[in-house]
């Protein structure tokens, strides 16, 4: 546990983001025994010319003005720091030594905010974590001068098409640089140790309390009324980027008799799939996030039919933890990231795995197996998540700081 100490979060995600996001969680917790500051990104000036009737831009706007107040208080131990001063996009300058001399500038400017907030809360040897800023987190150890600077990696950022013109080569040297470096799968954790070998993986927190049904309180919508069983299931965003079509498609044809149920909003390699011509495979659309345990409940095999590429190799499956949530039996594409559901969820490598692993799970679904899957679930708290760095941190620094 590391508690009493000031900790400094930076991040790719402002705190007045509209989805769900780690780091907010993580600094959440934090808080709890520790002073935390959360620092939004920097505005860009083309974002600010571009988005200037977006309501958070206008508000950022108003801050850089001196209109409204940059630091502001969330909770009991939690502040938000939104940055004054404008960095400029840089990420399609094609010239790496100009790049590096920009990125640098901008760096030194974010890190002059920060500064000026560490001055004003009286910060005094703060861990600094960063959550895959890599771009503005090459050279804040070096700027912000922190007792403990960690590094988060929880996607695989740079073979995203923005991050991966200077990522690849800028991410290993943020990884070098830190003191420490955690991760939520295996996967990172071997990327990263090539680099730095006080790499860790520390899992990953999940609030999966409204997925909750012991208390047999959540209705399955009516749609399933008129669905066959039994009913092969998936929820999220239904995109050929990290889904197999031709794999729901094998499932389908293979077995007439199940009801292939996917709800989510569809990509145009969806609605222009040959899903839609199969008689067995159900499109319920988007629905609110709240919703979603509702449909899940109606599902008697719930899937995370992935396609093995760089967006989803080293990805950790929270949907697989709202699964496990609700006790369901779930049958995904074999990863790395999935090693540690192993013993939990059915994992298959081939269409024909699938299949087989349906069959499986359908034939041996019992109490104990719910139960246990419901236990597994619950132990992926933002508090065991937390406490797993704490006690990666102090390992990794055991040599050079004594901590309480």
């Amino acid at each position: 546990m590391i508690k009493g100490k000031d900790i400094i979060v930076v991040g790719i995600q402002a705190w007045d983001i509209e989805i769900g996001s780690n780091c907010k969680n993580i600094a959440a917790e934090f808080a709890k025994n520790n002073r935390v500051l959360y620092v939004n990104p920097p505005m860009t000036r083309s974002v600010m010319r571009g988005q200037k009737d977006k309501a958070t831009i206008q508000k950022r706007i108003r801050i850089k003005n001196g209109e409204e107040n940059d630091l502001v208080e969330i909770d009991k131990n939690l502040w938000n720091l939104y940055p004054k001063s404008i960095v400029e996009s840089i990420n399609s300058v094609p010239i790496h030594s100009l790049f590096k001399m920009l990125n640098k500038r901008n760096a030194k400017i974010f890190a002059n905010d920060i500064k000026n907030a560490i001055s004003r809360m009286d910060f005094k040897n703060f861990i600094l974590f960063n959550d895959s800023s890599m771009f503005l987190g090459l050279h804040l150890k070096e700027f912000l001068q922190p007792n403990v600077y960690a590094y988060y990696m929880r996607d695989y950022l740079v073979k995203v098409p923005y991050w991966q013109k200077h990522g690849e080569r800028i991410e290993p040297q943020v990884v070098k640089k830190a003191d420490i470096v955690l991760t939520n799968s295996e996967f990172f954790e071997d990327f990263c140790r090539a680099y730095n070998n006080h790499s860790y993986m520390v899992g990953q927190g999940c609030d999966v309390s409204h997925f909750s049904d012991e208390d047999d309180s959540i209705i399955i919508p009516k749609e399933f009324k008129e669905i066959p069983s039994p009913i092969i299931g998936y929820v999220g965003s239904l995109t050929s980027l990290r889904l197999d079509i031709k794999l729901l498609e094998f499932i389908a044809e293979e077995r007439k008799s199940w009801s292939i149920v996917l709800v989510g909003p569809e990509d145009n390699d969806f609605k222009n799939s040959n899903l839609h011509n199969m008689s067995n495979v159900y499109f319920l659309g988007r629905k609110d996030a709240s919703q979603l345990p509702n449909y899940v409940k109606g599902f008697d095999i719930a899937t995370n039919p992935q396609l093995i590429n760089n967006l989803t190799i080293g990805n950790y499956p929270r949907k697989i933890d709202e699964y496990l949530a609700m006790g369901k039996p779930i049958i995904a594409t074999q990863t790395k990231a999935m090693q540690m559901f192993k013993e939990n969820v059915y994992l298959g490598e081939t269409k024909d795995d699938y299949v087989v692993l349906i069959e499986k799970a359908l034939a041996e679904n019992s109490d104990e197996h719910i139960a246990n899957r419901i236990a597994f679930a619950k132990s992926h708290t933002w508090q065991n998540n937390v406490k797993a760095i704490y006690e990666s941190i102090i390992k990794a620094t055991k040599d050079s700081i004594e901590w309480d």
